[in-house]
């Protein structure tokens, strides 16, 4: 009795201690399922950045986005290699519980193979007639009766212990299978992970070099709304100048500009447009890619380069040549403070002083500003301020 009692706790120690771990690998195996959802989901977030990355550098954008996608797509990476860190201590843990595992139930196998031999080498030694020999040799019915009970509970055990070495050898495969994958789940994961720090060693890089183009891009931009701010001064100082000679009825002032201005009040939103083409810049504040801001006197109007460019109104070309940034450019006075300005030309067609018609040509469509297609620069200097040209130009 004494014999059955311990083979009995043995298989009850066996089954307790293989549960715990069996509880474990499924939490952990969830963990695992967990934090895989999680990358997975951190992926298609920086897929979506990259996506919207490459849409910004094939149009134009600010340069402030693009650095904003990079330090975000930066976050995003960072996220990933912790989410990958967290997994592969996952992947860890249940490398050390399945090596635990394994290794308790092969020190249970060599205790269960060692009580197997042992019981098959009894049975040896006794012959297979040893049952029948110990009920016939019974003295009495109930002794009878005892035995064979006893006979049947070490049957029962041998069947148990037999069953048991089974188990046993199939947790044994599925531990070694199990520890198989995972072992490729670790050198997966540190594969990924030098993916992802090689992508963050990246993203540093595309940042420093998107921060030196920025730098490079202010300072371009500052020297040229430096120059447009004096190109600006020059023109303004010109008209002044020409005002002030009318005001004081100088005798060097034309007969135009003593007289009403050919663009009269009527022409409101009728006026013809000095060249066809679609509005590349509009008249008052504009904010550039880089952030910076710029105030525009006139509107840019694209068109091919070499295409005639047309006086909107009469009037006495006050200036014909080179004004700063404006680059070639003729200034025609209307009379009664308005004038046209006409910039960016690649050709001249009249002289300083000359009177022109309504729709003669001054000259042609060039392009002054390196950052810019080619176009017109068009301004009203209505009563002397500039002035929203669209709204005296007639409707496209």
């Amino acid at each position: 009795m004494k014999y059955r009692a311990v083979a009995r706790g043995a298989i009850l120690l066996g089954a307790l201690v293989l549960m715990p771990m069996t509880v474990r690998a499924q939490n952990t195996d969830s963990q695992l399922k967990n934090n895989r959802e999680e990358l997975d989901k951190i992926r298609r977030e920086r897929d979506a950045l990259q996506e919207r990355m490459n849409k910004l550098q094939s149009s134009a954008h600010s340069l402030t986005d693009e650095l904003h996608n990079i330090d975000r797509q930066h976050d995003v990476t960072k996220r990933a290699v912790t989410s990958l860190d967290k997994q592969l201590g996952y992947i860890n843990d249940q490398v050390k519980g399945t090596s635990a595992s394994l290794v308790r139930a092969e020190d249970e196998a060599v205790t269960k193979r060692a009580v197997l031999n042992h019981r098959l080498t009894e049975i040896y030694k006794r012959g297979p007639l040893f049952d029948f020999q110990a009920l016939l040799s019974a003295d009495s019915f109930g002794e009878l009766i005892a035995r064979y009970k006893y006979l049947h509970e070490i049957a029962l055990h041998d069947r148990a212990l037999v069953r048991r070495m089974d188990e046993l050898r199939g947790t044994i495969r599925g531990r070694r299978t199990q520890l198989v994958t995972l072992q490729g789940d670790v050198e997966q994961n540190r594969q990924e992970k030098a993916q992802e720090n090689a992508r963050l060693q990246a993203l540093e890089q595309q940042r420093q070099q998107s921060l030196v183009r920025v730098q490079a891009d202010s300072r371009k931009t500052q020297q040229r709304l430096a120059q447009v701010k004096r190109s600006e001064s020059k023109l303004n100082n010109i008209i002044a100048s020409i005002e002030a000679e009318r005001r004081r009825g100088s005798s060097k002032v034309s007969a135009v500009a003593r007289g009403a201005s050919s663009i009269r009040t009527s022409d409101y939103g009728k006026l013809d447009w000095p060249v066809d083409g679609n509005i590349l810049y509009n008249f008052g504040r504009v904010v550039r890619p880089d952030n910076t801001t710029l105030r525009w006197n006139g509107i840019g109007i694209a068109a091919s380069s070499g295409t005639s460019v047309r006086s909107v109104a009469a009037g006495d070309v006050v200036l014909a040549g080179q004004l700063g940034t404006y680059g070639q450019t003729v200034i025609v006075e209307h009379g009664g403070g308005d004038y046209s300005v006409y910039g960016s030309l690649s050709q001249i067609n009249v002289a300083k002083g000359a009177h022109i018609a309504k729709g003669q040509v001054v000259g042609t469509v060039g392009t002054s500003d390196p950052d810019l297609p080619s176009h017109l620069h068009f301004e009203i200097r209505h009563g002397g301020p500039a002035v929203d040209p669209t709204t005296w130009l007639r409707g496209h």
